[in-house]
């Protein structure tokens, strides 16, 4: 089968699902063209040694790589609304002849490669489109930025369009049936992480070093640091149980700064911050870490979300402390691979720090064996891809299949 796939990032940016996915498709013999941007994820430019283009494509056996100009910064509202514009306006340009042919369009949706989907999908009417849906909600429509209700109308135009729409979560199916999408399209595939990155390893003496503890329990939280995670809500946590437990802080974000001033200003000293790791090295720090912290807001659009931290945490077999509502406490209480509290409640995120501290190590070892197997049956890339695989060929062969059970 000839499989396009249309993303906002793709390695060597953090992106791991739309890499690993289409590796893992040119590996059962599908051709795979893809259609992105050039990286400038995380940090809002583009990385040393790129320089944008108009023509500029990459291939290896049976997959190809396109990569089309955008503006490419994120520091502002406006910024990003233009570089979402940008990137809609050179992938349906180039889009209408490189993935010219294929027998199934797969968008990787999150909001940013909405507009460039909607544009795309007009430039190849009568490719079968498979809508693999990260995120039903734009933040710019939640939060009034420019563009945010245009783009919010546009993705419910793709998800009743779409032949088939993948979701990443069980509550995030009802999000989308909701903005539109036809049930019967709406299949499960919840996400996968790299595994060739994030695996049970020992941690290196270097890394147990930087982390740190001093023999104390140590919670890490190693995603992003912005308003949807407000981890100031931790680090209040951490601060009320000093003596028991130290939280590494080993992402970066927006809202950085204002955490480091807050544990500055009071004088918390068992919160540290570590600075971003490449992806090859975040499984070494998954391993000193005792506990990975897992925090979104209490925002109903969230509560079907699944951040990446949870899946790699669980293929890495690290026990999960899950500050959130919704899917991602859901899972890591079905899975028994850790604690769960309800987000943004200081008070209760520092008693699970405390019974946290309190656990032996046999049975944190148990609890991350149990995220680990849930993973492997549920969560992982084979059966992501097989699920995928198996909508590409309904969609291509023009027929909707019998409703998914799960």
């Amino acid at each position: 089968m000839r499989v396009g796939v249309l993303t906002y990032h793709f390695p060597p940016e953090p992106a791991f699902l739309p890499g690993t996915l289409a590796e893992e498709l040119v590996a059962r013999g599908h051709e795979v063209r893809v259609l992105t941007g050039f990286p400038h994820h995380p940090g809002g430019r583009i990385h040393p040694g790129w320089r944008q283009r108009w023509r500029y494509e990459t291939r290896s056996e049976r997959l190809t790589v396109r990569r089309v100009p955008r503006y490419a910064a994120d520091i502002s509202p406006r910024a990003r609304l233009a570089g979402q514009l940008t990137f809609a306006t050179a992938a349906a340009l180039a889009g209408h002849g490189f993935l010219a042919g294929v027998d199934a369009l797969v968008v990787c949706q999150t909001p940013a490669v909405t507009l460039a989907a909607a544009a795309l999908r007009r430039a190849l009417s009568g490719v079968p489109v498979l809508l693999h849906v990260q995120d039903v909600r734009p933040r710019a429509e939640l939060t009034g930025e420019p563009g945010g209700e245009r783009t919010a109308a546009v993705l419910r135009g793709l998800l009743r369009a779409a032949d088939a729409v993948a979701v990443s979560a069980p509550s995030m199916r009802d999000m989308a049936t909701v903005a539109g999408a036809d049930p019967s399209r709406v299949r499960l595939v919840l996400p996968w992480t790299d595994e060739r990155i994030f695996r049970p390893v020992r941690p290196s003496p270097a890394v147990r070093r930087l982390v740190g503890g001093a023999g104390r329990c140590v919670v890490m939280h190693t995603g992003a640091i912005g308003e949807r995670q407000r981890l100031e809500t931790a680090v209040r946590a951490a601060a009320a149980v000093p003596d028991r437990m130290d939280l590494v802080l080993a992402g970066s974000g927006a809202d950085e700064p204002r955490l480091r001033e807050l544990v500055a200003d009071w004088g918390v000293r068992n919160v540290r911050f570590v600075e971003r790791r490449s992806p090859a090295e975040l499984a070494d720090l998954y391993a000193a870490a005792d506990y990975q912290l897992v925090a979104l807001r209490d925002l109903p659009e969230l509560r079907g979300v699944v951040p990446a931290e949870l899946p790699a945490a669980f293929s890495c077999a690290t026990p999960v402390i899950a500050a959130a509502a919704g899917d991602p406490a859901t899972m890591v209480e079905r899975a028994r691979a850790g604690l769960s509290c309800p987000p943004e409640d200081w008070a209760a995120l520092a008693d699970r720090f405390w019974l946290a501290a309190t656990i032996d190590a046999e049975a944190r070892t148990g609890m991350g064996q149990r995220g680990r197997e849930a993973y492997q049956r549920d969560m992982s890339l084979r059966a992501g891809v097989d699920r995928i695989e198996r909508m590409l060929y309904d969609v291509a062969a023009g027929r909707a299949t019998a409703p998914n059970p799960n």
